[in-house]
C-alpha cells in the first residue's frame, strides 16, 4: 500500500536537485536538502527563490507569505547522513556516474529509517545496480522527473529487479500528490521510455546538421511544425544542458545498446572536444563555416 510522504531528502542541489527540492516544498513536505559544501547549497536555494519568484509570485500565483512558508520547508545539509535519518522518502540527483549513485545509496540506506524509501532521479542508470549497494532493495526506485520540473507532467517510475510493489505505489502516490503523472517501467529498458524513444530523433536530427543538410533552427522549426512538437530536439538537449551526458554515458550506452546505437554521432563528440555544450553556438560559431 501506498504511503503517505511528509519528509523527504533531496541529495544534489544542482539544476534537477533544486527543482526536486522546490516542488515537495511546494507540496507541503519538509526537505532536507544536500550537497558537497554551503556554497552548493547557497546557489541550489537562490535558484528555488529565483523560480517560485518568477513563475509564481510576479504572475500573482503565490503570496510573498506563502513563497516564504516553502522556502523555509527546505532545510540545507552538508552530510547525508544528518539529512536523512528522520525522512520518509529520499532522492539522489547527484551526476550520472555509478560509482557516485552507489556510493550516495550505500550512506543513504546506512543512516536512513529502514523502512524508508530511497529513490534515483536517474535517466537512464539502472536501478538494480543502484539497490545493489543497500540492504533494502526492495525499497529503491528509480523516479525521473522532466526538465523544467515545474512545467513537465511525466515522472517515469523505474522498477529495479527486487522493487516491491509497495514501494512502486508509494512512489506513484507521491508523483500524483506532486501534480504529476506516473508512468511504471523496468530499468531494463536503457533510457527507460521516453528517452529511449527520443534519443534516435536527436541523434538522426543531429546528424543531419553535422552533414550541413540545414542548420539546426530549420531541423527544429520542421519537427515542431510537422510533428506539432512544443520545442525540436536539439533545441531542448541545448535547453536542459544534455549534450555533456550524452558525452559522459557514451561507454554506459554502448554496453547497453551494443555499439550501433550506443555509439555518439561524430558532431557531438566534436563539439564536446571543442568545449562547446550548446549544438546552435557550435553551428554559428563553427560548422556554419567550415
Amino acid at each position: 500500500m501506498a504511503r503517505r510522504i511528509s519528509k523527504a531528502a533531496v541529495i544534489g542541489m544542482g539544476m534537477m536537485g533544486s527543482q526536486l527540492a522546490e516542488i515537495l516544498a511546494l507540496g507541503k513536505i519538509e526537505v532536507a536538502a544536500v550537497d558537497a559544501t554551503d556554497e552548493l547549497l547557497k546557489q541550489g536555494m537562490r535558484a528555488i527563490d529565483a523560480r517560485l519568484e518568477r513563475f509564481l509570485v510576479s504572475k500573482g500565483k503565490m503570496t510573498p507569505e506563502e513563497k516564504a512558508a516553502a522556502m523555509k520547508r527546505i532545510r540545507g545539509f552538508t552530510a547525508i547522513e544528518e539529512a536523512v535519518r528522520e525522512i520518509d522518502f529520499a532522492i539522489e540527483a547527484v551526476p550520472e556516474r555509478m560509482v557516485l549513485k552507489k556510493d550516495v545509496f550505500q550512506k543513504m540506506d546506512k543512516h536512513a529509517p529502514h523502512d524508508a524509501v530511497l529513490a534515483s532521479n536517474t535517466s537512464f542508470q539502472n536501478v538494480s545496480e543502484m539497490a545493489s549497494a543497500t540492504a533494502r532493495p526492495e525499497r529503491v526506485v528509480g523516479m525521473h522527473f522532466f526538465n523544467p520540473v515545474n512545467r513537465m507532467r511525466l515522472v517515469e517510475v523505474i522498477r529495479g529487479a527486487r522493487t516491491s510493489d509497495d514501494t512502486i505505489d508509494t512512489a506513484c502516490a507521491l508523483v500524483r500528490e506532486l501534480g504529476k503523472e506516473p508512468v511504471v517501467c523496468k530499468d531494463t529498458s536503457y533510457g527507460f521510455l521516453a528517452n529511449r524513444a527520443y534519443t534516435p530523433m536527436i541523434m538522426e536530427a543531429a546528424q543531419m546538421v553535422w552533414e550541413r543538410v540545414a542548420p539546426p533552427e530549420e531541423i527544429d522549426k520542421a519537427l515542431k511544425l510537422g510533428y506539432n512538437l512544443p520545442m525540436g530536439p536539439l533545441e531542448m538537449v541545448d535547453f536542459v544542458g544534455g549534450w555533456p551526458i550524452f558525452v559522459s554515458s557514451e561507454q554506459d550506452a554502448i554496453r547497453e545498446l551494443g555499439p550501433e546505437k550506443g555509439r555518439l554521432n561524430p558532431l557531438v563528440r566534436a563539439m564536446s572536444r571543442a568545449g562547446y555544450t550548446k549544438i546552435y553556438d557550435y553551428w554559428k560559431d563553427v560548422l556554419s563555416k567550415w
